[in-house]
């Protein structure tokens, strides 16, 4: 794993630190990619959609006048119906292209946005190959096989992974090689071979590109939505990331546990031995809490010496079991070696019958202040 980060690194001209080597592989495939990072990319991906659909909107009718002044008319009105139906696509992509967050939205966008002009580039393939063009006309024909080459150059905005690559750019070059497979009788194919390796070649470093714009946005996220401190979540994306899990708990009928972790006696470590022995210790109990965390659960610093642990997909009683398990491991040490202790209060949103926000974690809040009521070092649940 560490040789693999260092040649993305070193590929992607990435400086040391800006991916840590347990995310080199959100480069390649999407499936690891934590929630708040997914919706936010969905969005990025959803507006450049609409952004090129606009831009197609507006200049595909445009040619039709340069068709008309250099065409021949069956020819150029045949493409003028074709480029008032890919308008009317673009048009409806821009209109409707769904903006919620959800990465399978952002790429049926994306499928049409690239669709929508690879139908184009084979329907007009096909009918150029049916006149025999000369001078200017046949100068305006060749610009249009330039298409493929535009889309290929188009996935450089897109921040995407690998296989997201791969999926979106094989059907451009599938297309481009099945139009000239319908023209095989007069097909140059020594042509055909260069234009292809150089299609590919454009493919590869548009990958790149969009690869290394992946990388930065991961880096960014990553600087964004971490406590500086603590590197635990902080309590803005905290609350992103609580949205998103309720949102989709909802929608899958799942239980979704949170625990609120307030230190105790936290003020006389500070008080006794200073705030660099206060901030050392909050350091240690999020490594002691991440060390025993489940993939999928999320630790998030929301405020002082309170945390908040979202648990997806986990009942009360799995999650009384699982913050047993972490203070059986212990939270680590105060200063003066005695053992370092929480008051927890857990809610859960089936059980707590409780679909929102903010009174799930009141509900988690308000049973941590019984669990110090009734002598701190415990976790009340009910």
């Amino acid at each position: 794993m560490r040789i693999t980060h260092t040649i993305w690194r070193r590929i992607l001209g990435l400086l040391p630190g800006e991916i840590a080597s347990n995310e080199t592989g959100w480069l390649l495939s999407p499936h690891q990619h934590m929630p708040l990072l997914q919706q936010r990319r969905a969005l990025m991906l959803v507006n450049r959609v609409r952004l090129f659909s606009l831009l197609f909107a507006l200049l595909t009718p445009l040619w039709i006048v340069v068709d008309v002044m250099t065409l021949p008319s069956g020819l150029w009105q045949m493409l003028a119906t074709m480029r008032v139906l890919a308008t009317i696509a673009f048009v409806g992509l821009v209109l409707w292209c769904p903006q919620d967050g959800q990465l399978s939205g952002a790429y049926r966008g994306m499928t049409l946005l690239f669709a929508i002009p690879t139908l184009f580039y084979i329907g007009s393939h096909l009918l150029m190959t049916q006149y025999h063009l000369e001078g200017v006309s046949a100068a305006i024909g060749t610009g249009y096989a330039f298409l493929p080459f535009v889309l290929l150059a188009a996935f450089s905005i897109f921040p995407l992974t690998l296989i997201e690559n791969l999926a979106f750019a094989t059907p451009v070059l599938l297309a481009y090689a099945i139009a000239w497979a319908l023209d095989w009788s007069v097909a140059s194919w020594p042509s055909f071979g260069g234009e292809f390796w150089l299609l590919s070649l454009l493919a590869s470093v548009s990958s790149l590109a969009s690869i290394s714009q992946l990388a930065f946005i991961i880096a960014l996220v990553g600087q964004t939505i971490r406590d500086p401190l603590t590197t635990a979540f902080s309590r803005r994306s905290g609350i992103e990331m609580l949205e998103l899990q309720l949102v989709n708990a909802e929608r899958n009928q799942m239980p979704l546990a949170i625990a609120f972790i307030d230190l105790d006696h936290f003020k006389s470590i500070n008080d006794a031995f200073g705030h660099a022995a206060g901030d050392k210790t909050l350091k240690q109990l999020v490594q002691k809490t991440l060390a025993c965390m489940r993939r999928g659960d999320v630790l998030v610093r929301w405020g002082g010496e309170e945390f908040l642990l979202l648990m997806p997909n986990t009942d009360m009683i799995q999650a009384r079991l699982a913050l047993d398990r972490l203070r059986q491991q212990g939270l680590g040490l105060r200063p003066d070696g005695t053992p370092l202790t929480a008051s927890i209060g857990l809610a859960e949103r089936l059980a707590d019958k409780c679909n929102h926000r903010r009174q799930l974690v009141e509900i988690a809040d308000a049973r941590m202040y019984q669990a110090k009521q009734q002598g701190r070092d415990r976790v009340v649940s009910d």
